[in-house]
């Protein structure tokens, strides 16, 4: 059975008119999940059988009886495996917590996609405790890339864009803490939105970095993780409007690092994008902004991930440690060589850089540049601890200075018909997300008709 191409919006229209069941969504994405030949045994952790299609009958009946909770009502969604569930241990893509207790109650994510009616399917596989980019996992094993099965599918949040990809779910919520939401979205050719970090609330959802960590969809379309955005920031669920392309002013922040080794496709489909917008009539131009040119020095120590993961593993480390995938334990183990003089000029570094930033940026409706640097590597290429090192570094550098800028961004798909996947980053101001969806709106639907010519 091929996956279903259809997004939020067309199906919720369907269940409105009758033409669908939740039901049948629901029985439909199972079926995907359980394929012997597909990767669903990859992607989810945990599956909800019993319990969705309970929810799905339930927000079938209030639809009959004129009930209909948002878009997202009915339709099978997906969680990433650091959200709690009432009465389920939360594992994190790990087996070290294996014999913790049992959560009290749902995230707050958890509870808001339930209200709004969403079917949670089930949990999805992601890199150990969130820490990687690659999206590797030891202990439940990799889903392929849909593009190439040998291939990552991106991390951390790598079960939520391929059950997105494989149809098994309309939306996967993931998390985002140096690009885990935009990355395994713009390798396996999907949407991914890291929305502005206070919008959307973290609790409930086991931490990487307090400081960087925000919760954020992938899906098909800008118009899927722009309803389920809402819900999750509980804003009304409607979409904003389209921005005008005409006049709309995209810089180009180069000369930086964010253009530095990139992969030929990654290029050439990031310049194609530039020439469709400019030809549309945004005015898409190169901005200098040397301060960049210092995320380097103030990242050098690791930045806030690892001196946060610790403090919250540095227990768990000393009784189960022997349980990590040891690259993980490793990464998280050297924020223990942060001193907290050095953590107080990081935060202090960070303040001056965002300020610095926001100045310089502040004449233009957005920032655009390539989600990541390369196309999805093979998973054969991370075998020696080196190219690990190297390839997940790579991964994370273009999308984990949004995170440190606490900014939006969305990424889009710019590859034609047969190519590898390829992600345009769009980057938003603080608090901007609306806007910056508005004018993802825009342009995806530009994408679109460029790249059917």
């Amino acid at each position: 059975m091929a996956p279903t191409q259809d997004t939020v919006l067309a199906l919720a229209a369907k269940l409105d008119a009758g033409t669908v069941s939740s039901r049948d969504l629901i029985e439909q994405a199972l079926q995907r999940i359980a394929d012997p030949s597909g990767e669903g045994s990859r992607t989810y952790l945990r599956v909800y059988g019993a319990e969705a299609r309970l929810a799905a009958d339930a927000q079938d009946r209030l639809r009959r009886a004129g009930y209909r909770l948002s878009p997202l009502a009915g339709l099978p969604v997906s969680i990433k495996d650091l959200f709690n569930v009432a009465g389920e241990r939360t594992l994190a893509g790990s087996t070290a917590l294996d014999d913790a207790s049992p959560a009290v109650a749902d995230a707050a994510i958890v509870s808001r996609l339930k209200a709004a009616g969403a079917v949670i399917l089930g949990r999805t596989n992601m890199t150990e405790f969130a820490f990687s980019g690659v999206g590797l996992n030891p202990h439940y094993g990799t889903p392929g890339n849909p593009w190439d099965r040998s291939r990552i599918p991106g991390g951390s949040s790598s079960g939520a864009a391929v059950a997105v990809a494989d149809g098994q779910g309309v939306v996967g919520i993931g998390t985002d803490t140096g690009g885990s939401v935009r990355i395994p979205a713009a390798l396996c050719g999907l949407v991914g939105f890291k929305p502005t970090q206070f919008r959307v609330p973290r609790d409930g959802a086991l931490p990487l970095s307090r400081t960087l960590d925000s919760v954020g969809p992938i899906a098909r379309t800008v118009a899927c993780c722009a309803i389920t955005d809402a819900v999750l920031a509980r804003e009304p669920p409607e979409l904003p409007p389209a921005i005008g392309l005409e006049d709309l002013r995209l810089a180009v922040p180069r000369p930086s690092f964010l253009f530095s080794e990139l992969a030929p496709e990654v290029a050439a489909g990031f310049e194609r994008a530039c020439g469709t917008l400019s030809q549309a009539g945004a005015r898409v131009y190169d901005l200098a902004v040397p301060e960049l040119a210092d995320y380097a020095r103030i990242s050098a120590k690791g930045g806030f991930s690892p001196p946060e993961a610790f403090a919250w593993h540095a227990g768990l480390i000393a009784r189960r440690g022997h349980d990590y995938d040891p690259r993980v334990r490793l990464r998280i183990a050297r924020g223990a060589e942060m001193s907290a003089a050095d953590y107080v000029c990081l935060v202090e570094d960070r303040a001056r850089f965002i300020a610095q930033i926001d100045a310089r940026t502040s004449d233009c409706d957005a920032l655009i540049a390539p989600t990541v640097a390369i196309i999805a590597p093979p998973q054969a290429a991370f075998a020696a601890d080196t190219d690990y090192l190297r390839l997940n570094s790579l991964i994370l550098r273009n999308p984990s200075v949004v995170n440190f800028l606490d900014r939006c961004a969305l990424t889009l798909p710019v590859s034609r018909p047969g190519e590898p996947p390829v992600g345009l980053m769009l980057i938003g101001r603080h608090g901007g997300d609306r806007h910056l969806l508005g004018i993802g709106l825009a342009l995806e639907r530009l994408f679109e008709e460029s790249l059917r010519d």
